[in-house]
């Protein structure tokens, strides 16, 4: 029988040990999340939806270079678009995405600063 993830906040359709399928589609998340433009723009998202000239401000990149990282992570699934006038939005589909992302960064800011581990 499969274990059960006990933690807090484990929903009942996730509280399965993961197969070979979530397995290769969680590898994939952190394959797409392993460049840091792409994390660096899925952090910002998770602060809220944005458009491609302001994400390209805020990562200091090339605007074409952006959209190209945009398209990756849309075709992965891991944001999501739509059409505001002229412009295009980005946001994260789901919450999963943005705790995952705040707790790499955090994990990162303990690992540069020194500061203790804690839950």
């Amino acid at each position: 029988m499969p274990s059960r993830d006990t933690s807090p906040g484990a929903g009942p359709s996730h509280q399965r040990t993961p197969g070979s399928r979530e397995l290769a589609a969680a590898a994939g998340v952190f394959a797409l999340l392993a460049d840091p433009t792409r994390l660096h723009l899925v952090w910002l998202l998770a602060r809220g939806e944005s458009d491609v000239s302001a994400l390209a401000e805020a990562v200091d990149a090339a605007r074409p270079a952006v959209s190209q990282h945009l398209a990756k992570l849309r075709l992965g699934g891991l944001v999501e678009s739509r059409k505001d006038g002229r412009r295009v939005v980005y946001s994260l589909p789901d919450g999963h995405m943005r705790r995952l992302v705040v707790e790499a960064i955090s994990h990162a800011d303990h690992q540069v600063t020194g500061e203790p581990w804690h839950d």
